[in-house]
């Protein structure tokens, strides 16, 4: 839905009309409704990343089922140092989205490593979309 409706307001607009800002972008309709029940809220990142969760920069550790680590453009790995996950190539391998060596970690948006053009809004809605399928088999 999200990149559906960024698509759209893409194609809508003239050489007259600003974007969209990202805010605009990203509060859907069900954005805004998963925020109101308080089931949907931004955190910092976190410190690092551990074999079943986070460390956050409060010292406080988390573990979680599944994560989703999204960036688009260029890679931001250093959050999964110390877990061998990185290769000498700089990325960490794959199958689809999912991260082969952690299980419950996906990595979505990094252009044709992770999905054809998954680095753009436009690109990334298959991925995106193949990704919330493998999570809901994996947490099954």
């Amino acid at each position: 839905m999200l990149f559906d409706q960024a698509t759209q307001r893409y194609r809508a607009g003239t050489i007259t009309t600003p974007p969209p800002s990202l805010g605009d972008v990203v509060m859907v309709p069900e954005v805004r409704a998963a925020r109101a029940r308080c089931v949907l809220h931004s955190v910092r990142p976190p410190a690092r990343f551990t074999a079943t969760g986070v460390v956050w920069p409060d010292g406080r550790a988390e573990a979680f089922d599944a994560v989703i680590w999204c960036t688009g453009f260029r890679p931001v790995l250093g959050f999964l140092g110390g877990l061998g996950l990185v290769g000498p190539d700089g990325r960490v391998a794959t199958a689809g989205t999912r991260a082969l060596a952690l299980p419950g970690l996906w990595l979505v948006g990094y252009g044709s490593w992770t999905g054809f053009a998954s680095a753009t809004l436009i690109g990334v809605g298959r991925s995106a979309r193949a990704t919330v399928e493998e999570i809901n088999v994996f947490l099954g």
